[in-house]
C-alpha cells in the first residue's frame, strides 16, 4: 500500500501535497464532460466520412488518456525542467510551424494542419502554451540581469510567431497569441505610452487583415450581414440553444449535430446547450473559471516574476480560448474555428490543453518557486 502522509518523502507523496488539486480535479471534469458530449456528437459526423459511430469516440478517449498522462508528467517538473522543455519545444515548433507552410494540407482556405504518421498535427497549437512560458522566463530575466535584453528577444520571437502564424494563415490564433503576450508584456512594465501605440497598431492591423486575408474578410462579412455557409451554421447552433432550454432535450436527442459538419470540434457547446440545457452551458463556464481565477490568484501572490508571469499567461490562453469558442457558438463574436480547451474533439486541441495544464500545475506547485534559482 503506498503511505501518502505528509510525513513521506516519495516522489508520488510530495507531488500529492503540492499539487493545485482544485485545478487538476476541474480539468479531469472537463475532460469527462468532453467524453460525454463527444459521445452523442460524433457519430453523426462519422457516418458522413463512412466510419463506424464511435470512431471518433475511440481517439478521442486515446487523447484523453494520453492527456492525462501528458498532464501528470509535466506537473512533476521543477521549474528548470519546465523553462528547458519550453526552449527545446519551442525551437522544434518554429520547425514545425515553417513546414505546415510549405507541407500542410489546406483546410476552409488555411494550411494549419500536417499529416505526421496518419495523425493530423496542428502545431500552432502546441506553439501557444510553449511561447507563453518562454516569453516568461525572458521577460523574468530581463528583470533579473540588467545586460540582458529579455523583453526585446521575447518581442523578436512574437514577431516570428505571429509571422508563421499569418502566412497559415492563422489570425485567430495570432489574435490569442497578440492578446496574452500584451499581457505578459504589461505585467514587466511596458510603459503606458508604448501600451497605448501597441493597441492602436493592432486595430490598425485587424483593418489591415480585413482587406488582406479573404478568410478574416468572408468571418467578418458573416458575422454582420449573415450571407454565407458559416451564417447556416451559426442559425443552427442558435437555435440548438433555444431548443435546449434550461434542462435540455436528452442525451442523444438534439438534432443540431446532423446539421452542421463541426458539431464535434467548432460548435460543441450548441451541443451541450441543445442536449443538456443552460445547466451544463453554466457549469462548463464555471471550471473554466475556476482554472482562471484561481490561477491568477496564485499569482498575485507570487515573489518569483518567471512563474508569475508564466501563470498569468496560460490562465489568459485557456479563459480566452474558451471564450471565443463560446461566444463564436452564440454569435457574440465572428466564428473563429477555435476548439474549446478539453471539450472539442482533436488530438492537438487536447493534448495542448494538457500541456499548459501540466505546465501550471508544475509552476504552481508550493515550495517550487522557492526552488527556482538558475537562469535556465
Amino acid at each position: 500500500m503506498v503511505n501518502i502522509s505528509r510525513q513521506n518523502h516519495n516522489a508520488f507523496s510530495r507531488w500529492l501535497w503540492t499539487v493545485d488539486k482544485v485545478i487538476l480535479g476541474v480539468s479531469l471534469v472537463l475532460l469527462i464532460i468532453g467524453i460525454m458530449l463527444d459521445i452523442t456528437a460524433s457519430p453523426a459526423v462519422a457516418r458522413k466520412i463512412h466510419v463506424d459511430d464511435y470512431w471518433f469516440v475511440r481517439k478521442q478517449i486515446a487523447y484523453a488518456i494520453a492527456s492525462v498522462i501528458t498532464i501528470f508528467v509535466l506537473s512533476l517538473f521543477s521549474l528548470k525542467l519546465i523553462r528547458r522543455f519550453s526552449i527545446g519545444g519551442f525551437l522544434v515548433l518554429v520547425g514545425l510551424l515553417v513546414l505546415t507552410i510549405f507541407f500542410g494540407f489546406e483546410t476552409k482556405g488555411a494550411r494549419r494542419w500536417m499529416s505526421v504518421c496518419g495523425f493530423s498535427l496542428q502545431a500552432s497549437e502546441f506553439m501557444k502554451p510553449i511561447f507563453i512560458v518562454v516569453t516568461a522566463w525572458l521577460l523574468n530575466c530581463g528583470k533579473k540581469y540588467d545586460y540582458f535584453p529579455g523583453m526585446l528577444i521575447a518581442s523578436g520571437l512574437y514577431v516570428i510567431v505571429a509571422a508563421l502564424l499569418l502566412l497559415q494563415p492563422d489570425v485567430g490564433m495570432t489574435l490569442l497569441v497578440t492578446a496574452v503576450f500584451g499581457l505578459q508584456l504589461f505585467l514587466a512594465g511596458l510603459p503606458m505610452f508604448i501600451v497605448v501605440a501597441l493597441a492602436i497598431c493592432g486595430v490598425a492591423a485587424l483593418g489591415t487583415f480585413y482587406f488582406v486575408f479573404p478568410h478574416f474578410h468572408a468571418r467578418i462579412e458573416q458575422f454582420l450581414y449573415g450571407k454565407d455557409e458559416t451564417s447556416y451554421q451559426i442559425n443552427r447552433a442558435m437555435e440548438a440553444f433555444q431548443n435546449g432550454n434550461l434542462v435540455g432535450r436528452g442525451p442523444g436527442e438534439g438534432t443540431v449535430k446532423l446539421l452542421i459538419p463541426d458539431a464535434h470540434t467548432d460548435f460543441i457547446f450548441a451541443v451541450s446547450g441543445e442536449e443538456y440545457g443552460v445547466w451544463l452551458c453554466l457549469i462548463i463556464i464555471a471550471l473554466f473559471m475556476v482554472i482562471v481565477v484561481r490561477a491568477l490568484r496564485a499569482a498575485l501572490k507570487e515573489t518569483n516574476l518567471f512563474v508569475m508571469y508564466a501563470e498569468v499567461g496560460l490562465a489568459a490562453s485557456i479563459g480566452l480560448q474558451a471564450f471565443v469558442n463560446m461566444a463564436s457558438s452564440l454569435h457574440i463574436i465572428p466564428t473563429k474555428g477555435m476548439t474549446l480547451p478539453f471539450i472539442s474533439y482533436g488530438g492537438s486541441s487536447l493534448l495542448s490543453s494538457a500541456i499548459e495544464i501540466g505546465m501550471l500545475l508544475a509552476i504552481t506547485r508550493q515550495n517550487t518557486a522557492s526552488e527556482d534559482k538558475d537562469m535556465f
